[in-house]
């Protein structure tokens, strides 16, 4: 597929993975429409964008909104036309033991990173149904594969995305669509900030975003179902549906994956509850 030329939106998009992934899209010549609840951080990445050479609309959008997100996606019809790519990254993380996480805050990581998916793809996936090769794009993590302690709802919100993509491809395959693809993305820790003080698992290491986006442009163009990265998570999958679960539990904590989190500080610092970044999703 080649991308030259093709609309590609993404949620989140003002900064972190959002904004890595934008530019490795504008590299290969394609149009970004970015949003974001972050007026700043859109401006900023614009200017960063058409500095580049590459065009690039802006939209302040909540994706818990789904009046809001109807209304982005009106206005985008009228300002440039419909888009060809979606990709669903925004998302929020608050880390900490669970009793120690407010319940308000619990409950707005399911809006963003999983209700906030099902928001968007029901508002765009029409266009994506129109274009000539559509394709559809979900920013999941590693967790959505295993239990993580002190990122419950994080992880579990996670596991609800990686089940709502595969849904949505295995419907697609069922309705006999066949230009539309769908790509899963479910990366280990990546190094934007959002996530400071983890303990990536042995034998694995931060990824950079622009790393995770080159991946991920890359899944566009060859249209892969999967992107799981680093090395370990591509065995993650597997590892947990065929061992016991006394010697999955065994190597979450052998590898570390389970102690992960437990110096987690993200970008905020202060108070386990209190740490917390809005619509730049990390996985």
């Amino acid at each position: 597929m080649s991308l030259r030329l093709k609309r590609v939106l993404i949620t989140g998009g003002g900064r972190g993975i959002g904004l890595a992934i934008a530019r490795a899209f504008a590299g290969r010549g394609a149009e970004l429409v970015l949003t974001d609840v972050d007026p700043a951080a859109l401006d900023e990445a614009r200017a960063e964008i058409e500095t580049g050479g590459a065009r690039c609309r802006t939209y302040v959008m909540d994706v818990t909104d789904p009046a809001a997100v109807q209304a982005v996606r009106s206005r985008l019809a009228s300002d440039a036309g419909a888009i060809d790519v979606l990709v669903n990254n925004a998302g929020v993380v608050f880390g900490g033991p669970f009793l120690e996480v407010p319940l308000e805050r619990h409950l707005q990581t399911y809006r963003v990173n999983l209700e906030g998916s099902v928001i968007t793809t029901y508002a765009f996936l029409p266009d994506l149904l129109a274009a000539p090769r559509g394709h559809l794009v979900f920013i999941a993590s590693a967790s959505g594969f295993v239990g993580l302690p002190r990122g419950t709802t994080y992880a579990s919100s996670k596991w609800g995305a990686i089940g709502f993509a595969e849904s949505i491809r295995a419907e697609l395959a069922h309705q006999k669509v066949e230009n539309v693809h769908v790509t899963t993305v479910c990366p280990g820790y990546v190094d934007t900030g959002l996530f400071a003080g983890v303990t990536p698992p042995r034998t694995t290491h931060m990824l950079s975003p622009e790393e995770l986006a080159e991946k991920v442009v890359r899944a566009v163009e060859k249209r892969k179902v999967w992107v799981l990265e680093p090395w370990l998570i591509k065995l993650t999958p597997l590892l947990k549906n065929a061992l016991p679960t006394p010697v999955a539990d065994f190597l979450s904590v052998a590898f570390g994956a389970s102690s992960s989190m437990d110096r987690w500080i993200g970008h905020a610092g202060g108070d386990a509850g209190e740490r917390h970044e809005h619509d730049a999703t990390e996985s």
